[in-house]
């Protein structure tokens, strides 16, 4: 899953959220100097992860990607499946997304000591360009591809996805409604399971 779905599964705990945010950045134990709610975030989100890698419904999205995109076929998904979250979201949460990604840039800002340096250097262009919100139209998603294919110095080709994504539109929908439904249940069991260690 990419950005946008691991915030909305922390649960709106302020730790978890960031921790969950960071994650990617904490590589083996280094988890462990982290205060305890950020520690279960960073937990959070490799449960998170392994539990989408190994999904059957996922693997289908990524299958119908892979001739065209070989080992970024994943990435693509997530960044597809932030879209259809963004695209529904009313249906996930209460608060409108606008206001609720706002309020995560400003735990970013009040967080920023704690955060990784490539949050640090990324998150001033994240929050000016409004990545979040923009991944909840074609348009949006379009301009999130093409920037993660320059830093793959254009060898991964995912600019193009956007047309996989409109061919199969629906079928990647149906597939990202299924799967979350499970991931949200999954990922509120892994808080408990967390809480209690």
């Amino acid at each position: 899953m990419n950005y946008l779905a691991h915030i909305y599964l922390s649960n709106q705990n302020e730790g978890i959220t960031i921790g969950n945010f960071i994650a990617d950045g904490i590589k083996g134990k280094n988890y462990t100097k982290y205060p305890n709610e950020i520690q279960k975030g960073i937990l959070l989100h490799r449960g998170i992860d392994s539990f989408t890698d190994s999904h059957p419904t996922v693997r289908l999205s990524t299958k119908r990607l892979h001739k065209n995109y070989g080992h970024y076929s994943g990435v693509i998904v997530d960044i597809l499946y932030d879209h259809f979250l963004a695209k529904n979201w009313n249906i996930y949460h209460e608060q409108p997304l606008e206001d609720y990604i706002e309020d995560f840039y400003e735990l970013l800002r009040n967080s920023f000591d704690i955060l990784t340096p490539r949050i640090k250097r990324m998150m001033p262009y994240m929050i000016s360009d409004n990545w979040l919100l923009s991944y909840a139209t074609i348009e949006g998603i379009s301009k999130i591809l093409v920037q993660m294919n320059r830093r793959t110095n254009n060898t991964s080709k995912m600019n193009f996805a956007v047309i996989e994504l409109e061919e199969y539109y629906n079928e990647f929908e149906n597939e990202f409604t299924s799967f979350f439904e499970e991931l949200r249940i999954f990922s509120n069991n892994k808080i408990i399971e967390l809480d209690n260690l």
